[in-house]
């Protein structure tokens, strides 16, 4: 993978990079939004516990394609308030390190369920 923080450009807010090109000879895994449901309909509470158990699910679904979350290029990553931002920066900050994946991050008025306060889509690239 190449990483690209131009030096022309602001530099990014957070632990991200502005962009992420993927050589030729990868393959694409794009997982759907996932939400922190457990096999038994659990919820957890608090912002934290959710984006835990969303990048938990999301790498289940990588695994099943022999990826891992190191193999993930872009983060797509939804909360319902402000105040769920440092709970779920947290765990992305610990989960991925330096060159960061390509990352967005947006505020969003709801989900299916109410109890829902996160949810977390991916790309992810892996060699052939």
């Amino acid at each position: 993978m190449k990483y690209h923080t131009p030096d022309t450009i602001r530099a990014p807010f957070a632990r991200y990079s502005h962009g992420v090109e993927i050589p030729p000879g990868y393959r694409l895994m794009l997982c759907s939004g996932q939400l922190s449901v457990t096999p038994d309909d659990q919820i957890p509470e608090s912002s934290e516990e959710q984006t835990e158990l969303c990048f938990r699910n999301v790498a289940a679904i990588l695994e099943s394609a022999g990826m891992t979350l190191h193999d993930i290029v872009r983060i797509n990553a939804f909360v319902t308030d402000r105040t769920h931002l440092p709970g779920y920066m947290k765990v992305r900050d610990r989960l991925f390190g330096d060159p960061a994946p390509a990352s967005t991050l947006m505020i969003v008025s709801g989900f299916a369920r109410e109890a829902f306060k996160v949810e977390i889509e991916v790309v992810a690239a892996a060699p052939d």
